[in-house]
């Protein structure tokens, strides 16, 4: 007999065949994110910085699910997750994108086009935390998807979460950083993950889960203001 009080742990442990099965249930790439899949893959090593499909597909879904109309994104790439968000847009809605660096501006302008979203999406070149302080301090986006400089994600978390409408989603992308975040003696980006983390379990207006997708991806809701008065 199992004790009232124990859990018990229906967690898989992940094998590469379990994984490939999983990714497999997500729906394919059109064929303008197949062409923006193979035009990232040839840049080589930074390749690793787009999300992976079945994570853009989750973006799409999360997008269309709240009937999100404002979007804000930190860390654009080659634009693969801003396609996949700008994809599961509200009729009139719009995706303001963020990076530092324009050096990957023409292969997202060139796939968003073939996409037939460029009129959905606001690219911002710059430094994202300068341009999020500008921003309207009443709330007013309905998604923030932050996937940029590790270091910078608490500062970028204080400038979303304000602007976030009630029930409004941020969603963070690699929140594990490849597992290092999970040991104490992390150091680096896995360390500065790792605090970020905690500054978000410790922040009373959301309510967030971390889940095991990709690099781990946390997703938080903005609670209602009343919740939390």
């Amino acid at each position: 007999m199992i004790d009232h009080m124990t859990q018990v742990d229906k967690r898989l442990r992940l094998t590469s065949e379990v994984i490939d099965y999983a990714v497999a249930q997500a729906e394919p790439p059109t064929s303008a994110q197949q062409r923006l899949i193979d035009a990232t893959a040839s840049l080589g090593h930074v390749a690793e910085m787009q999300v992976p499909h079945e994570q853009a597909v989750l973006l799409t879904l999360l997008a269309r699910a709240v009937s999100a109309r404002s979007i804000v994104e930190i860390g654009t790439f080659t634009g693969y997750s801003t396609l996949a968000l700008a994809r599961g847009l509200a009729d009139g809605g719009v995706v303001l994108t963020y990076d530092i660096s324009s050096e990957w501006a023409e292969i997202a302008q060139r796939a968003w086009a073939e996409a037939g979203v460029t009129d959905r999406i606001h690219q911002h070149i710059g430094p994202a935390a300068a341009a999020l302080a500008e921003m309207p301090v009443e709330p007013f986006i309905d998604i923030a998807f932050i996937d940029a400089d590790k270091v910078s994600y608490v500062d970028y978390w204080e400038l979303l979460v304000p602007r976030m409408v009630d029930n409004g989603l941020i969603l963070v992308d690699n929140v594990l950083y490849a597992g290092e975040a999970a040991t104490e003696d992390a150091v680096g980006n896995a360390k500065a993950i790792r605090e970020f983390n905690a500054h978000v379990r410790a922040d009373d207006r959301v309510e967030s889960v971390l889940l095991t997708i990709a690099d781990g991806l946390t997703i938080a809701r903005r609670k209602e203001r009343q919740e939390v008065r």
